[in-house]
């Protein structure tokens, strides 16, 4: 099986607060750092009362300290609304408090690759000019990704030679397998790494069976396709109210769309799914994702998941960036 790893988005549910959200996020964590999977990343969004992750290096630091096997990260930092030097500096201090445990990913978050390649190169700066003012600088740094969800991106990531993860997990048309085929393609070694790596994001529900998971799932979608009104800023419903809403016939058809990119349904079904993505794209690695709300739902989506699989083995170091 792909080696496997999480994304978190530390969402709310309606009726939740922060907190509850971030205590799921570290349960999440350490359980998964116990089943044996290889990284936890959390995401960085603003302005959504939906999704608790705004600031990725904080909760890092908060998972990090819970957990002792996995990699944990960013996925991703956006660079546009980042100074380069702070994002070092806070990368810096991570991995010098947790060595040889952090990734730093990044992504554009706005602006043109262009911009992104400008961004890239100060924060390169910072992370390797012995010289620079970017403290402190670890004996084992961070790893630096680049996450994006767009060819453009993975070319950028091709061309400095970082390790790729693309977000195939947003609910919205993908490229993932030009993508992933064009940065291996193109791909040049670089400071850190020979060989190119790419993990692909999935949304991932696992549920007893396949309605069960389409019941699970229904209050991520119900905002992203606009359901009753709702939207990017809306708090996740429950399942139950989500399943009241007045869904029209083409909103449940454009679900069903989306949800055959992804992975979402029974457990045997979401292995087929998960085996389908990687070897259509050559995923390297596959890092699941949802944004199921409550501890039980997402402790129960993976526990379903790695019974099926009859657990997993943690590659050592598997798609570090000082490894070939």
């Amino acid at each position: 099986m792909t080696p496997l790893s999480l994304l978190d988005l530390a969402p709310v549910g309606e009726g939740q607060s922060p907190e509850e959200a971030f205590a799921t996020t570290v349960d999440l964590a350490r359980h998964a750092d116990r089943l044996g999977l290889v990284r936890f990343w959390v995401a960085e969004h603003h302005g959504m009362p939906g999704i608790a992750s705004s600031v990725p290096e904080v909760l890092v630091a908060a998972v990090a300290a819970r957990t002792s096997g996995l990699r944990v990260g960013s996925g991703a930092v956006l660079l546009s609304g980042r100074e380069p030097r702070a994002v070092a500096e806070a990368f810096g201090m991570l991995a010098a408090l947790f060595p040889g445990r952090i990734d730093l990913g990044v992504g554009r978050g706005g602006g043109t690759a262009g911009s992104l390649d400008a961004r890239l190169d100060q924060l390169d700066g910072h992370l390797t000019d012995p010289r620079g003012t970017a403290l402190p600088r670890a004996a084992r740094p961070a790893d630096t990704w680049l996450v994006g969800s767009s060819v453009s991106s993975a070319l950028v990531a091709a061309e400095r030679g970082l390790p790729y993860a693309f977000a195939h997990h947003f609910f919205s048309p993908t490229d993932a397998v030009r993508a992933l085929d064009t940065y291996r393609t193109r791909f040049r070694p670089g400071p850190t790494r020979s060989t190119p790596y790419a993990v692909l994001t999935v949304h991932t529900v696992c549920g007893e069976d396949d309605a069960d998971a389409r019941r699970l799932v229904a209050p991520a979608l119900a905002p992203a396709l606009g359901v009753a009104g709702l939207g990017p800023r809306s708090p996740f419903p429950t399942p139950a109210g989500a399943a009241s809403l007045p869904w029209t016939n083409e909103q449940l058809d454009r679900a069903g769309a989306l949800l055959d990119e992804q992975a979402v349904g029974s457990p045997a079904t979401v292995r087929r799914r998960l085996d389908e993505l990687a070897a259509t794209t050559g995923a390297d690695e596959l890092m699941l994702t949802s944004n199921l709300t409550t501890g039980e739902d997402r402790l129960g989506s993976l526990d379903r998941l790695l019974a099926e699989l009859g657990g997993v083995d943690r590659p050592g170091a598997v798609g570090v960036g000082h490894r070939p």
